[in-house]
């Protein structure tokens, strides 16, 4: 990626280096190849691939797999010329599992992946998939009507639609001055 007229804008890669820098001290030498590991972090990575690594109650990735946070469910918001709508991929939940609900233009979607469990199972190889409690909340960028008339929540082909009439705004009427 070049750089525009403005040179206070980082280049893409500065940019993934500034956030991805583990330790602000470690910075490489201008000559120095952009791939290069410090010497350090290569010692640690050979010492770790030598260390058998036992599963914990942590989990066998180290992290904590306690249940103090829901799980995140990921939303699209946008809107019509009358219409606000929310959509969210919601495959493998039942509807008695589904809570959605909207309190001074607040919505709050939340519920239970069941599902992936097994009483049998000795060892996890890949554990990806989310289970469990998941919640969010979002304030709504618009004004929307809240009443039961004004609100159309459907859960198709594991996707829930939430769509909200528009508020009619008035435009803002223009007053002279005398």
């Amino acid at each position: 990626m070049a750089r525009k007229n403005n040179d206070d804008m980082l280049m893409e890669d500065e940019l993934a280096a500034a956030f991805l820098e583990d330790d602000a001290t470690t910075m490489l030498e201008p000559d120095e190849p952009a791939n290069a590991a410090p010497a350090e972090d290569a010692s640690l990575a050979a010492a770790e691939e030598e260390e058998e690594i036992e599963p914990s109650e942590e989990g066998d990735d180290g992290w904590e797999t306690g249940d103090d946070f829901p799980g995140q469910l990921a939303v699209d918001v946008y809107e019509t010329a009358d219409k606000l709508v929310i959509k969210a991929r919601t495959a493998g939940i039942k509807k008695s599992d589904l809570n959605v609900s909207i309190h001074d233009s607040i919505l709050t979607i939340s519920g239970v992946l069941s599902g992936g469990e097994d009483d049998q199972t000795t060892r996890w190889h890949i554990q990806e998939c989310y289970w469990g409690e998941f919640s969010r909340t979002i304030a709504l960028p618009v004004a929307v009507r809240e009443d039961e008339n004004s609100v159309k929540a459907e859960l198709r082909d594991g996707v829930l639609t939430i769509t909200f009439e528009k508020e009619k705004v008035e435009e803002p009427k223009v007053i002279p001055v005398q």
